[in-house]
């Protein structure tokens, strides 16, 4: 049997605020991440497009330069802080040789996940699974589904198994 060269893969993990993107970022720490490979970990967190592109809100009224910094900051931390959550899980159960780097844009996440995607050229993107149903899916649209049939790498979709207290075992 010839040996398999082991090639270092650039794998992109879409994190948002969510306990199921959480989980698919441990789910591929877990699975994907190879020891004999210097694979290069992706977080990508995508900011919402903020609603105060102007300075005027739906009534017509001026935002002050105070609230939208402020706006601005809050969006800052969240972000900052599902990264470094995303970054000590990427500590406590990864090796220690798995580069991680960190990419936080602001967009539509169906756009920017698509785009990230393509502009690092990712072997693979790694996303968590809201488990919309078909009516949601309908209004909210799917993130996962749009970068499914728009990205050119593979797309593996991780869903958060249901907490056994809930499950009834019957359908």
């Amino acid at each position: 049997m010839a040996d398999v060269v082991a090639k270092d893969r650039k794998i992109l993990v879409a994190v948002d605020e969510g306990e199921e993107s959480m989980y698919a970022l441990s789910w591929c720490l877990k699975n994907i991440i190879s020891q004999c490979c210097k694979d290069i970990l992706f977080l990508l967190y995508v900011r919402s497009a903020q609603a105060f592109h102007s300075s005027l809100d739906g009534t017509g009224y001026l935002f002050s330069s105070d609230v939208l910094a402020t706006v601005d900051k809050y969006s800052n931390e969240v972000a900052n802080c599902i990264i470094e959550k995303a970054k000590r899980m990427c500590r406590e159960k990864g090796d220690d040789e798995v580069k991680v780097e960190v990419i936080i844009e602001s967009g539509d996440p169906r756009d920017v996940i698509c785009r990230v995607a393509e502009n690092i050229h990712a072997d693979v993107l790694v996303m968590g699974s809201h488990g919309y149903g078909l009516i949601q899916r309908a209004f909210l649209g799917s993130v996962s589904n749009h970068c499914a049939q728009n990205v050119k790498c593979p797309v593996l979709i991780v869903k958060k198994p249901k907490s056994s207290s809930s499950a009834t075992g019957t359908k």
